[in-house]
């Protein structure tokens, strides 16, 4: 059966430091290109019925650098609307909040330059990018999907039936390659998390 290949992004300051980077239109670093362009020869020769990806522009560079060619670019695979915590860490976030235990998925998301999005918001855009990919799953044609990594761990959560905020429990790192699939009827997690596709 087809499968949809998820790439999220190489890496870029941001993720280095921990802040939580949503819609800021942040670039790669230079380790972050080289990741992205170590996936291309496990990405040549393999051909995609549809490949989407975010209008930002480190998943843009990483598509490229990967030997994507996206059909679409997608506001619907942009980055969690981080609102007012846009820009901060999580030891940032605790602090402000006076708890030591905070994290991401627990807690409402406030205001800031931006919005803001709860997780079940997220998962009703990732409906809407399964949805897209529905029709060349069912003609056999494998999709490549590139974004970032909780909108991508939400995207995986919802393919397996699960509340958005499971995606706390598939860590996702820059640069890599995982594969959504099927054994039989049942939505499997085929590869997760891994530097390359198999060759």
């Amino acid at each position: 059966m087809a499968g949809i290949v998820l790439l999220r992004h190489g890496e870029t300051e941001w993720s280095v430091s921990g802040q939580h980077t949503g819609r800021t239109n942040i670039p790669l670093t230079d380790h972050g290109r080289q990741a992205a362009a170590a996936l291309a020869p496990h990405l040549a020769g393999h051909a995609f019925g549809y490949v989407a990806c975010s209008p930002l522009q480190r998943a843009r560079d990483t598509a490229q650098l990967a030997g994507l060619h996206p059909d679409e670019y997608l506001d619907d695979l942009l980055e969690w609307d981080y609102g007012g915590y846009e820009g901060l860490t999580t030891a940032q976030i605790r602090a402000e909040r006076h708890d030591p235990h905070w994290v991401i998925w627990d807690s409402p998301i406030p205001s800031g330059a931006t919005p803001g999005e709860q997780p079940e918001q997220v998962a009703a855009r990732c409906r809407r990018v399964l949805e897209r990919c529905e029709p060349h799953l069912a003609r056999g044609e494998d999709v490549a999907l590139v974004a970032h990594g909780h909108v991508l761990r939400i995207l995986t959560a919802t393919w397996l039936g699960l509340q958005a905020t499971d995606g706390r429990l598939f860590e996702l790192s820059t640069g890599t390659v995982s594969l959504l699939g099927h054994e039989r009827e049942q939505r499997t997690i085929e590869l997760w998390n891994a530097p390359g596709l198999p060759v």
